[in-house]
């Protein structure tokens, strides 16, 4: 702690830590918390960040583990190994860390728990549910022992109880009594030295045989303990012995158990308050909005934010050092943020170094240092008889005495409160020596000469705390590689001073460093404007980047759309030639019937029901392919007599005839269509000079084709069809084509199978089938059939 003492005060690490404590939730997580002392080696500092990052994961995927106000047992537990008793207490605090312990093995157990570099920790927390639930059965609170606690704590206590009540009844008959009404001092029953007694009247103690335990005050009354319940006293006086003996032997009991188990309750408590600690690393990052640093070989901290500082209002900075300079002199007006900006370097390093993330940027660095020595602050000392001068120097010979090349060094406002000239040469020189030795440093200055020094050696960068020269105050920004003005003629002039005092005072300094003056001011004006250029050319960038995406993304989008479009006319393209296929092949074997009907003939009743078949198969065909078409047959009249080779159209099948003979006198006709020779009504013919064919729909005109007999469905048809490993939605459309092939094979048994699994699939297919009319009845498979994995289908 040596190397870091003065720094951890200056730096204000005591108020980090406090901070940290506030997070943790036992006293002893605060007590570890408040002796962190910043790691020197680099892999135990990786570590403890590593811990930090992994309790911080876990809290956001389940939460803060619960540490429930975990007290130190390790004293009780110790005593337990010497073969002490414990009290109510302390065993109930110890039932309380084993709670705790076993909430800790459940957390690091869920689902979702990585504990990464923390599971080792949690591996090292034992349980003991059976210790644990016995100390809790047992001991109701820190003063009352379970009357459950042994059956013989229960029977004495029984006896208790009765004893007192016997007890009562045999006072209160004293009390009640009308013999004794001028006796007693009041009709109470009251106790002295653990015994009832009842308070007597001093002038009537002769009225009532007994012990006389007490008097009051005044010597009016004296507390009597009836010899008819001396006995029964003495009884309750043995039973609350008995009471105590049994009650001391089950606290023994319990602490020997203790006892048995007392390195693993050691070591819980130790491990717990370790995770507590580590958890609160882990909120306090949450609370500062931090981030995990890089260990490296340099310091580059983006957009840090001093942690004391309202996070809200704090100016994000970014320092670098170590990568192409390893001194960095800070210059800018006084209130500019240079103090603030040197704490914060500070600060960051003994912070990461005791495991704790950085308010900065993800991807900030920052290197491991087995010193840091700083001279911040007004050291004046009136004990010591020390100036605000002598002091500082006394500081920094001890920083000169123990720098080295693992020391990081900063020195406030270096060289002040003497005079400007030597204080300057002192600075420079101070700063030469801090860099012979090897030690990185940063220092705030007001002197030129140190900026002058910065600009012309090499290793040495200037950074200069922004100042806005048109609203006259300080933005608090730092800037790398850019010597600052101290502006204290135009802090001077916006506070009140006179203007002619102010201009006194410039024609007082002299031509170079006016000179020197003029050319940071210009260099600042340049750097302005040219971060400006590059604010509007990175803004330009960004806008056109966004342009750019916001067209790809449209035309991504445009081309989705294109193609689910493409896909549902394809689909429905699919249907359409699938349905008219159906339908053609269903018809043909209509006909076929009614043909073979004829020959038997059967011709009338069967062709009138084929006809119907036929007519309405075509109409749910029509329905499915669109369900406004309108055909052009309707109020349709043939324009002349039919004769016999006229070319008709069957309107209810929509397929092209030849008249074969002429109508008869019932009004029907003969029509040759393909092989077959079917007889119809006039009104079901159409002309096929007036038809050609075509049919209407509300949108538009389209040719319905002949339809041409396919024989690929009744080749291939299975009367089988497994839908396992498919979802609803997916079974369902299978099973609308496949029931449609089914009809067309002319197959009206079928054998469904989807598995038993969860019947998730099973009662969505059944909802189907209660709803589909193509369906006459399903039941399950019997045995041989499938059994309850299969259901057998019969199409109407």
């Amino acid at each position: 702690m040596g190397n870091f003492t003065k720094a951890l005060k200056t730096l204000e690490y005591d108020k980090i830590l406090s901070m940290l404590a506030e997070c943790a939730s036992s006293e002893g997580a605060k007590g570890l918390i408040g002796a962190y002392i910043p790691e020197t080696d680099s892999a135990r500092v990786q570590k403890l960040l590593t811990q930090t990052s992994d309790a911080k994961h876990m809290t956001s995927m389940n939460g803060s583990p619960s540490f429930g106000g975990v007290k130190d047992v390790r004293d009780s537990v110790e005593r337990a190994e010497k073969g002490a008793v414990l009290s109510l207490r302390e065993l109930l605090d110890i039932a309380d860390l084993l709670y705790v312990s076993s909430g800790l093995v459940a957390y690091s157990n869920t689902k979702n728990a990585e504990c990464g570099s923390l599971g080792e920790i949690f591996d090292r927390i034992f349980k003991n549910p059976t210790l644990e639930k016995e100390i809790k059965r047992i001991i109701i609170s820190e003063d009352t022992v379970s009357d459950d606690a042994t059956p013989q704590l229960a029977a004495i206590r029984r006896n208790i109880r009765n004893t007192n009540n016997r007890i009562r009844d045999m006072l209160q008959g004293y009390i009640t009594s009308p013999k004794y009404s001028k006796t007693l001092q009041d009709n109470i029953v009251t106790m002295r030295n653990g015994r009832y007694v009842i308070p007597v009247k001093v002038e009537h103690k002769s009225e009532i045989s007994g012990l006389v335990h007490d008097a009051s005050a005044s010597g009016a009354t004296l507390f009597i303990e009836p010899v008819a319940v001396v006995e029964a006293n003495n009884d309750l006086r043995r039973l609350e012995a008995e009471e105590r003996a049994e009650i001391e032997r089950i606290l023994t009991v319990l602490s020997g158990e203790v006892a048995s188990f007392a390195s693993a309750l050691i070591l819980n408590y130790s491990n717990i308050i370790l995770l507590d600690s580590i958890f609160a690393r882990a909120e306090l990052s949450w609370r500062m909005r931090a981030t995990e640093p890089v260990i490296s070989d340099v310091i580059d901290l983006l957009g840090a934010r001093h942690p004391l500082l309202d996070k809200n209002k704090a100016v994000p900075i970014d320092i670098k050092l170590g990568e192409d300079f390893d001194t960095l002199v800070i210059t800018g007006p006084n209130t500019g943020g240079k103090t603030v900006s040197l704490k914060t370097l500070g600060l960051f390093t003994l912070m990461a170094q005791s495991g704790m993330h950085l308010p900065a940027k993800e991807g900030s660095r920052i290197r491991v240092f087995e010193k840091v020595l700083a001279d911040i602050g007004d050291e004046q000392s009136i004990e010591q008889s020390l100036s605000t001068f002598s002091a500082h120097m006394k500081t920094i010979v001890s920083i000169l005495d123990k720098a080295d090349t693992s020391s990081l060094v900063l020195f406030d406002e270096l060289g002040a409160g003497t005079d400007p000239v030597e204080g300057a040469a002192l600075a420079v020189a101070i700063t030469e020596m801090v860099r012979e030795k090897g030690a990185w440093s940063a220092s705030t200055t007001h002197y030129s000469e140190m900026k002058v020094y910065a600009l012309e050696t090499e290793g040495v960068c200037n950074a200069a705390c922004e100042f806005d020269v048109k609203t006259l105050s300080p933005t608090f920004r730092l800037i790398i590689g850019a010597p600052g003005k101290s502006n204290a003629f135009a802090i001077a002039a916006r506070l009140g001073l006179n203007s002619r005092v102010i201009e006194r005072a410039h024609s007082l300094i002299d031509d170079d460093n006016k000179r020197f003056e003029n050319v940071i001011e210009k260099l600042e004006a340049d750097r302005i404007e040219s971060e400006r250029k590059l604010e509007e050319a990175e803004k330009l960038r960004r806008e056109h980047e966004e342009l750019l995406i916001s067209a790809k993304s449209k035309a991504a989008a445009d081309l989705a759309v294109a193609e689910r479009e493409k896909e549902r006319v394809l689909a429905k393209a699919a249907e359409i030639i699938e349905n008219a296929r159906a339908t053609s092949d269903y018809v043909m074997r209509e006909l076929e019937k009614a043909k073979k009907a004829v020959e038997r003939s059967k011709a009338s009743g069967e062709f009138e029901r084929a006809r119907a078949n036929i007519r309405s198969s075509l109409r749910e065909s029509r329905d499915k392919i669109d369900p406004v078409i309108e055909h052009k047959a309707e109020n349709y009249v043939l324009p002349r007599e039919l004769k016999k080779g006229d070319a008709v159209i069957l309107i209810d099948i929509n397929q092209q005839g030849v008249v074969a003979d002429k109508p008869d006198k019932d009004g029907n006709v003969s029509v040759r269509a393909g092989v077959m020779t079917l007889k119809t009504s006039l009104k079901n013919l159409m002309l096929c000079e007036d038809a050609e064919g075509v049919i209407y729909t509300k949108e538009k005109k389209k040719r319905i084709p002949t339809p041409v007999v396919s024989e690929s469905i009744t080749k291939n048809f299975s009367p089988e069809i497994d839908l396992r490993g498919r979802n609803g939605e997916e079974a369902r459309l299978e099973l609308d084509k496949y029931f449609d092939d089914a009809t067309v094979a002319g197959i009206s048994t079928l054998r469904v199978i989807h598995g038993k699994g969860t019947g998730a699939l099973k009662k969505y297919l059944w909802e189907f089938f209660r709803t589909d009319k193509r369906i006459k009845s399903y039941r399950l498979g019997n045995w041989g059939e499938g059994d309850t994995g299969v259901t057998i289908v019969e199409l109407k």
